[in-house]
This record gives C-alpha cells, structure tokens and sequence, in this order.
C-alpha cells in the first residue's frame, strides 16, 4: 500500500464531541499506521454559521488530543475551483438546474409516500422547455442545481462494512448548489478530495448511500474515487443514540471536567473493535495497533463510567512533574509532591484532588456517632507526642486498641471518620502526616 493522505473535515459551526473526534482518531491512526498524512479540512462554505471561534476550538480540541495535522485548508478559500468543477459538470449535462420551492418538494415527498413510493426526485426540472424556464426566471425564481446520476449501480469494498452497492436510480438526484449560488457539502468535497490527493475516505456510516452518490461525480470530474471505510455510529451505555448530549461530550466539556486525553483516545480508538479497551499511554501505540479489520458492524457503545475508569488508571499513573501545573492551578497547597503520592489513587480526575485538599488542609466536619463520642475522646488523649510521621498512626492505632479493646472496623473506621469526615480514602498512615498533630487533635476534639 502506497502511503495514504487522508482528511478530518469538521465544520466550524460547533464544537467538537466524542463522535466527530472518533472520526478524527481513526483517520490519524491509520495514517500514522501506515506512515501517511493527515490533512485537517475546515468546510465553511456556510459562511452564514461558520464562525473564526468555532474553528479555533476545533484546532485547539485536535491540539489537545494529540491528533496534530500535516496540513490544513479552507473551502471558503477554493469557491473558484467548485465554480469550475460546476461548470465542467454543466458542459456534460450533468448539473441541471431545478426551479421547485422548498414546500413544493415536501409536498411531493409526502404525495410518493402516501402512495407506498420512495420519495424520490422526479426529475421534472429536466422537463421544462426553454420557454418555461425563461418565463420562472423572469419571474425572479432561482433555480437550485441537481447532479443527474446515472441510474446504475456503484460497487465499492468497504474496509469495514465489506462489498457494498447503491442502487442510484433509488436516490434522488443530489442537490450541489443552492438558489443563492451557496454549495452544499456534496461537490466541494469531492473536488477537495481529488485536488488534496485524497487516497482514504473514513467516515460514519451515515454516509454510505451519500458515497454512492459521490462516486458518480468523482468519476464525472475525471478523478479516482478514494478508498471507503465507513466506521459505526456511537451509541450510549443505555444502547440510545447520543443525539441530545453530545454538548455535555464535548472536547471542551470534557477537558474542563479534568479528562486525560489519552483516556478518550483510548476508550474511543478501542470501543467496537475486537480489541480490550484499555488505558494506553500513546497515540503511537495506539497507532501500531491500528487495523480497520478489527471494527465491528454494531453500534459502537460510549460509556462514560468505562471513560472515568480508564482515566483513573491514566491518572494514577502520572508522575509529579506531568501534573505540578496542573495541581497548582486546582489549589496551591496540592502542587506538593508527598501530597500528591498520598492523594492521587483516590482520584478519577484531576479537579478530584481539591477534595482532599479541603479534607487535609480544610475545615472540617468529623463523623463521630453519638456513641463514639466517648471513644474518640479517650484516643485523642492516646495521640503520640512528637513528629507526626508515616509509623504515627499504626503506633497510635495499637495503643488505642490496647486501651479500649477496640479492633478493626470499629476502631480503624471511627477514627478515620473522625479526621477526614469520610468513610474511604487514602492509606491513613500516608494521610495523617499531612493533616498534622493540631489539625488531627482539633477534629479529635482533644
């Protein structure tokens, strides 16, 4: 295989969420799998939605994930070059113009349903005398522009779904230029693809009948059409679609909750595929692992529960110095290397770690039981002189238990309770020599 070229083509009119970066992911992993490139496309032929913020998230969120790009371009830069591929497509016949309204078109659409026909486009534009056509534009109607398809079927081998074939005389006609002259995605894409060398074309697989009908124009403009790999689409935990949230799984929300960008690599380059989604700790090792026979045909499930498990695993993993700014910016008092040791496995994220901040540094609220009031009383006075250190609380802990005759969960976990106000967290011996002799006697009460 010749190295490939292949392209990320978001559209700057939102941010990016879990699906298009999966998207994204894929497209870098196999490039970088093979030892292509991976061109980084802004579409904003919608310059009405299309906004410089948006884009710069886009770039920002790539950034971040790791998925840097060996190129990049505009299409708002090439409308000369869509022009001429308009036109050439005109000079064939192929690109007729079309005079229905919006209301016209829905309402054939519901007609053919109604009578159990697929609503397809019935291509009477194409029968209208030049007569006709003078009389609606004198009349100020704009036409929109349709690209007339063959009719036969267009085969491919899909690198994931297999042997594929799209009836085209089963669609309607696609429409490449709207009234106002603006293009739809549909040929500036395809002309894009043939300029840039495009060799791959990995998308979701909301896209196959759509690729069917591309094909057809990249052989009207004279080009090869690329290799087709269409991946499936995310589903959630639930098995429902992701629709509705994909706001809250947007790069810039995710990031902002304290996620590790490899943990979204990886749960997102291993969800539906044959591999184990696992915690991995590069691209490039994910990249060597890359390979489209691995991606199943179902519904790629996104889990959130599964994305905070592999971030902990990620995080617990990070040395000091990966994090230091990071901890500063949460809470000064946490950029401190023993207290990072101490804290960090009792972390899923890193904003986690302003908890035990409050819990070592903070004020307070004990959880003594009415019952283990007298109890706590009577260890604090057993509190050891001197230095607190990593052997003060088993020392401390075995006098008690002498005393009271007190043991295990009656003993560790009511003393625990009582300086940090919680049931579970770090390994008490560790934990102790930070919260300190005054802050400790003070929630003893002593």
């Amino acid at each position: 295989m010749t190295s490939p070229i292949v392209r990320f083509a978001p559209s700057p009119t939102g941010r990016l969420h879990v699906g298009n970066v999966r998207t994204a992911l894929i497209n870098w992993l196999f490039a970088h799998h093979q030892g292509g490139k991976f061109i980084l496309r802004i579409d904003d032929t919608d310059l009405e939605r299309s906004t410089k913020e948006y884009e710069d998230g886009i770039r920002t969120d790539l950034s971040w994930l790791g998925l840097t790009w060996d190129d990049s371009f505009h299409q708002s830069h090439r409308f000369k070059e869509y022009g001429a591929a308009a036109d050439k497509l005109r000079e064939m016949g192929l690109l007729y113009p079309c005079y229905e309204t919006a209301d016209e078109l829905e309402r054939k659409r519901k007609i053919a349903l109604s009578r159990g026909r697929p609503p397809v486009y019935d291509r009477a534009a194409l029968k209208l005398t030049d007569d006709e056509r003078a009389k609606l534009e004198a009349d100020g109607v704009k036409p929109h522009w349709r690209f007339r398809l063959s009719g036969e079927r267009v085969e491919w081998n899909d690198l994931v779904r297999g042997p594929q074939s799209i009836d085209t005389s089963s669609l309607s006609d696609p429409i490449l230029i709207r009234e106002d002259g603006s293009f739809l995605y549909t040929m500036p894409s395809v002309v894009d693809d043939i300029d840039a060398g495009i060799t791959h074309v990995v998308r979701g697989e909301d896209h196959v009948t759509n690729s069917g009908a591309q094909i057809e124009i990249f052989r009207a403009l004279g080009g090869v059409a690329p290799e087709m790999a269409h991946t499936p689409l995310l589903i959630g935990a639930d098995g429902q679609g992701l629709s509705k949230r994909l706001g809250s799984l947007s790069m810039g929300e995710l990031r902002a909750q304290g996620y590790e960008p490899m943990a979204i690599c990886s749960l997102l380059a291993k969800i539906g595929t044959s591999d184990n989604v696992e915690a991995r700790g590069s691209l490039s090792g994910l990249a060597a692992e890359f390979d489209f026979a691995k991606i199943g045909r179902a519904p790629a499930r996104f889990d959130e529960a599964e994305l905070k498990h592999l971030n902990a695993t990620i995080l617990h993993g990070l040395p000091f110095d990966a994090v230091k700014a990071r901890l500063a910016a949460v809470d000064p008092r946490a950029a401190d290397e023993g207290f990072w040791t101490v804290v960090r496995e009792n972390c899923s994220l890193l904003p986690d770690v302003k908890d035990w901040v409050d819990t070592v540094f903070g004020d307070i609220a004990p959880m003594v039981a009415d019952e283990d009031k007298g109890f706590v009383a009577e260890a604090a006075a057993l509190f050891p002189a001197g230095d607190v250190t990593g052997e003060t609380w088993s020392a401390w802990a075995n006098a008690v238990k002498d005393k009271t005759g007190r043991k295990g969960r009656a003993l560790f976990m009511t003393l625990r309770k009582a300086l940090t106000g919680q049931e579970h967290g770090p390994d008490m011996g560790a934990l102790l020599p930070l919260i300190g002799r005054e802050r400790a006697l003070a929630r003893l009460g002593g």
